[in-house]
């Protein structure tokens, strides 16, 4: 009597370890490309800022950003700097004029984040006519 083994010798089975493998290096070399490609597409336009100034009117609402990211709204510091009381203060001190011109000068040591959060509080409250203050860049510099 012939006892079967549990296992004939008839059946195969096929290792599917190494194509994953092969297809998550191929997938990875396709995304690393794309992303490659995409990024030498994009054409970046700097501002230049001019060495004439330009004249400020009266009429400008001014906020100040200082090297700390303080914010002063004409000579009033937003004691809070959070986008809900910035909002608040810019609110309070234009009114309901949203046409009114605003000047942003901030300090060139300020966080990039403190200029970012008022330009997105002037932005979210409707003003459109934003000027940001520069210096002409010295000779040599």
């Amino acid at each position: 009597m012939r006892i079967a083994s549990s296992r004939r010798e008839d059946d195969f089975e096929i290792n599917v370890i190494s194509l994953i493998d092969v297809m998550l290096t191929l997938l990875m070399f396709f995304v690393m490309t794309a992303t490659f490609e995409q990024r030498a597409l994009m054409k970046v336009a700097l501002p230049e800022a001019s060495a004439t100034p330009s004249a400020e009117r009266s009429e400008d609402l001014l906020l100040l950003i200082d090297r700390e990211g303080r914010y002063f709204i004409e000579n009033n510091e937003v004691l809070n700097p959070s986008l809900e009381t910035l909002k608040a203060a810019i609110s309070g001190a234009a009114g309901e004029d949203r046409s009114r011109r605003i000047t942003l000068r901030a300090d060139g040591r300020t966080p990039h984040q403190a200029v970012v959060t008022a330009m997105d509080a002037l932005g979210q409250l409707g003003f459109a006519n934003l000027t940001i203050a520069t210096v002409p860049a010295e000779p040599g510099s």
